[in-house]
């Protein structure tokens, strides 16, 4: 400690080396305010208004403050004095210890405010006696004894001010409170480790302008601030949070409290040049407020703006004084304080013959009612407020105003100062502070002092400043690790009353980050009724915002564009997004709307129609069906091979039934269903059909040999069965494999007007089942083309030609169609419908025909081979048949009736697939006619003719007939 003292005195010493003299000695010492106690509280108020820049001298002149300042300076003063009076009557706050203070005028200057401050470390360091000593002060009776140690300092107002001050009381460990310094900066204590403040922070001022501004939808603005560290730290935090709010500034300018008219009016034309930014923020300090509402005067543009001021302006008079209507409607915040009533009547009780410990009070009381105080000073006074009178009384002898009575009312066009609780606040701080170290150094319950408190510590004084704890006026003080306390804040409109006087309105608070507004009380706009302060109106619905290309701060303006067909306007209104698949705008573009989902109804037109013909395609199949049942042993039915008759009808109702599992909502059963039975149906209907062509091709096959030697394989009814059972197991096996290959499955088809639930098919699942079904067709088309011209008594097989020609082009057409258009279902249920149909048509109506038409066909004479038997016989048969008949050659077989008995012959029929029987016949051509030797009637004998095939003469085939009769004679 002596080290730090030594260094001080050091320190303070090269100070006075560099301080100018002035000629006039110590009558250049400025004034202040002194009260001794144990401990001592030194305190820095704006007793006198700032130097003007136009009053500035050098500095060899000195520095001469402005005009005397109630609202922030006496009152804060008198305030300090009544706080003080409070604490050292307290017994259970420092009991035992008096509180003493030093007050200084800082004229709200920082060369001025660090001056004072130097002189208040400079007394704290130096003995009462010989401060007394150095003043010549005769009237020291009161101060005698050792001065007190300095413990803190409370102010100075101005934060840009207190930033300096901060940067010399750290460097003696000297905490300072600040009582109306709101700078953010103050919170870094990196830099500032010995400031605390009983006001919020900047930052949260800054909030509740955007909130206003937010809350009234003004979202292009623009920025005023002071240009200093207050100002400058203010609008930085409100630009911060305005980004991330979208609230873009349009123009910002800053300018300082001093500056010219001339700097004032660049400033409003800088404003002017965005008209949309109507409202105008500013951080600034009440002068320049003041300076601007001039200029706006000077420009006529009153009421061209709407202020948001910050707390430099808060419901201070003399801002707006003499510029009511160029104010009125501007919003400001004040900083939460409360109205100290106990102030009022100690305030108005002040008089100059009983106020001597204030030396300011008399130059305030003469300035306050225009007067001037006649006779000296009381013999009580300080030395400071000696050198002061004496000014006075120079002024005096030459001052020409009235004699001040003393008796006068400062009740009179009182108005209490907004901060004077934030100055109570800050010397409490001090005082519970002290209390807490007092009490924990020399032990609970300790009165008085004791040799643990001194020398005094500043840091650990410090340290329990941060966190003291006390209640005043029903509210918790107390500081967070930035030594800043909460935010709570008035708002305050200053409006026009009935009377037509102007005066400010609370019109609503923050706190807690909660803006509230008193409905009581409604905010004036000055003659505005609606404010707008947007660069581009909001878009109507549907349109979205093009926002303009130029800076961050134009993103607040846009050209409206409507949203495109099929999209809506996304939450932010900055783009449009299409909606999903299934889905479509409402008529306001703003949200998508579910298309309705679709699928064939059975009460659809498409769905009427293809059920009609399956219906009619069941109960033809069905009627077939019974009808072949019930003439199941007739020529007819056995010559068709019934087996596989039986087989195809059963395959055409599969293809009917399929028909409805295609119409059916689409399931995975349902579209299993589809992507079977169609296949499995055709398999059915043209294995049996291959299987009956290609009988029929080798039987015709058989004929055309030179000779048959054998009857041809697989014939027989059961064989042609399991043939057809064996393609059509080929056919489920494919049919099963695409179904564990693309498992069913629904899909939903969008377009622009509904939403079409289908089954998931891929032309592969289509095509390859149906694949083999083609195969099946195009090898029945070859056999029916191969078998045209069999006899005649084999016609089938030209209506099994009709029906796969038919087939064919129906399919033929059914791929584009299907492929290439929506009316997939109903494509497919008529493709497989008018198959089923076809065949029904031309290989089972003719049947029908002849069974119920005409039953006298249905014998078993017409349905074998023709009548005339064509038998082609090569050359080595035609030997062996003139070898063997020499003398009976087959021109001169002809038998005639008279050459045989009249017994009734046995009707026989020789077919060229029986090749023995045909061969002893032509080798013995009499064996023919004895059975019709007993016949008299020539007529119905059988006749053989034989005929060469070819012109030569030496032709080897001969071609040879026999006839059989009609009606042979019974």
């Amino acid at each position: 400690m002596p080290l730090l003292r030594t260094t001080t005195l050091v320190v303070l010493t090269v100070i006075q080396l560099f301080e100018p003299s002035s000629p006039t000695g110590n009558q250049d010492k400025r004034i202040s305010a002194f009260l001794n106690g144990d401990f001592i509280i030194g305190a820095l108020f704006p007793v006198h208004h700032q130097p003007s820049s136009k009053k500035r001298t050098v500095a060899s002149l000195g520095i001469k403050c402005g005009e005397i300042r109630e609202l922030y300076g006496i009152q804060r003063v008198e305030v300090t004095f009544q706080t003080l009076d409070r604490i050292n009557k307290d017994p259970n706050l420092l009991p035992n210890l008096t509180l003493g203070v030093e007050i200084r005028d800082e004229c709200w200057y920082a060369p001025v405010a660090l001056q004072q401050s130097i002189e208040l470390i400079r007394d704290a360091i130096t003995p009462v006696s010989s401060y007394l000593d150095s003043c010549h002060n005769l009237t020291a009776a009161s101060d005698a004894g050792q001065r007190g140690p300095l413990i803190g300092v409370v102010g100075p107002g101005s934060s840009s001010v207190a930033l300096q001050v901060q940067n010399l009381l750290q460097l003696f460990h000297i905490p300072q409170v600040g009582y109306s310094t709101t700078s953010r900066d103050l919170s870094d204590k990196s830099r500032f480790n010995y400031f605390l403040r009983v006001v919020p922070s900047d930052y949260y001022q800054a909030q509740v302008i955007l909130d206003i501004v937010r809350y009234y939808g003004w979202t292009y603005v623009s920025a005023v601030n002071t240009d200093e560290n207050y100002g400058q730290s203010g609008i930085q935090a409100f630009r911060e949070l305005a980004e991330e709010a979208d609230v873009c500034i349009a123009r910002e300018d800053s300018i300082l409290s001093n500056a010219p008219d001339e700097g004032f009016d660049k400033v409003i034309l800088n404003l002017k040049q965005d008209p949309n930014a109507y409202v105008v923020v500013c951080f600034c300090e009440g002068l320049t407020v003041r300076g601007l509402l001039k200029a706006t005067r000077r420009l006529n543009m009153t009421n061209h703006f709407l202020f948001i001021g910050s707390d430099g302006w808060a419901d201070r008079g003399d801002v707006t004084r003499g510029f009511e209507e160029e104010a009125w409607g501007a919003l400001s915040i004040r900083i939460h304080s409360p109205y100290v009533k106990s102030f009022d009547e100690y305030y108005w009780s002040l008089k100059p013959h009983n106020n001597t410990r204030n030396p300011w009070f008399r130059e305030f009381w003469e300035s306050r009612f225009s007067c001037s105080l006649d006779g000296p000073p009381d013999d009580t006074l300080s030395i400071d407020t000696l050198l002061n009178s004496t000014q006075s009384s120079t002024v005096n002898k030459t001052d020409s105003r009235k004699l001040c009575s003393g008796e006068e009312s400062l009740l009179d066009k009182y108005r209490q100062d907004s901060k004077l609780s934030f100055v109570i606040k800050a010397v409490y701080s001090l005082a519970h502070a002290l209390h807490d170290m007092q009490q924990d150094k020399c032990g609970p319950g300790t009165t008085g002092t004791c040799e643990k408190l001194l020398p005094f510590n500043g840091s650990l004084f410090k340290s329990y400043l941060m966190n003291v704890t006390f209640e005043y006026d029903e509210e918790i003080i107390e500081f967070d690790e930035n030594g800043d306390p909460p935010g709570r804040y008035d708002i305050m409109n200053y409006q026009k009353l009935e009377d037509g006087s102007f005066d400010y309105v609370q019109v609503g608070n923050w706190h807690n980050r909660s803006l509230w507004w008193n409905q009581s009380r409604p905010v004036q706009f000055g003659k505005s009724r609606n404010v707008k302060s947007v660069c581009s109106e909001e878009c109507p619905k549907g349109h979205y915002k093009n926002v303009q290309q130029g800076g961050k701060d134009k993103r607040c303006c846009w050209v409206c564009v409507p949203c495109p067909s099929g999209e809506i306007l996304d939450e932010e209104g900055e783009s449009c997004h299409r909606c999903p698949q299934g889905f479509v705008p409402d008529e306001l573009k703003l949200k998508c709307l579910q298309l309705p989902i679709e699928h064939m109804q059975w009460w659809d037109t498409q769905a009427i129609v293809a059920m009609i013909f399956a219906s009619l395609g069941f109960l033809s199949t069905f009627f077939a069906f019974v009808v072949f049942m019930k003439y199941n042993d007739t020529p007819v039915v056995k010559s068709s091979t019934k087996e596989l008759c039986y087989i195809i009808l059963a395959g055409m109702s599969v293809s009917h039934a399929s028909v409805f599992a295609i119409l059916m909502k689409p399931s995975m059963i349902s579209c299993a269903l589809s992507r079977v039975l169609p296949g499995l149906s055709f398999a059915m209907m043209y294995a049996a059909l291959l299987t009956k062509t290609n009988r029929i091709a080798r039987i015709l096959a058989g004929s055309k040999k030179r000779f048959p030697t054998r009857k041809p394989l697989f014939m027989s009814a059961t064989a042609q069965v399991v043939i057809t059972c064996f393609l059509i197991a080929i056919e489920i096996f494919i049919s099963g494999g695409m179904l564990h290959y693309q498992f069913p499955n629904i899909a939903h088809v969008y377009s622009t007007t509904r939403t079409l639930l289908e089954c998931d098919t891929t032309p592969e699942a289509i095509v390859v089942p149906l694949a083999f079904d083609f195969f099946l067709i195009i090898l029945c088309t070859i056999y029916a083309v191969k078998t045209r011209n069999v006899p005649e008594n084999f016609n089938e097989a030209k209506f099994i030609g009709f029906a796969m020609y038919t087939t064919c082009v129906i399919w033929i057409a059914f791929v584009p169609i299907y492929f290439g258009s929506d009316s997939k279902v109903i494509t497919l249920c008529m493709c497989v419908t008018l198959s089923a149909m076809v065949i029904w048509v031309f290989l089972f109506v003719p049947k029908l025909y002849i069974i119920l038409v005409k039953p006298e066909r249905n014998n078993r004479a017409l349905f074998t081979t023709s009548k005339t038997i064509r038998c082609h016989i090569g050359s080595r048969v035609a030997s062996a048949v003139s070898e063997k008949s020499s003398n009976n050659s087959w021109k001169e077989s002809t038998v005639s009736g008279r050459d045989v008995g009249v017994v009734p012959p046995q009707k026989r029929t020789l077919s060229c697939q029986t090749g023995n029987e045909l061969l002893q016949v032509l080798l013995n051509p009499k064996a023919l006619m004895e059975p019709y030797t007993v016949s008299a009637n020539s007529f119905a004998l059988p006749k053989i003719t034989e005929r060469d095939c070819c012109e030569a003469d030496n032709c080897q085939v001969k071609k040879i007939i026999i006839e059989l009769p009609d009606n042979p004679v019974l």
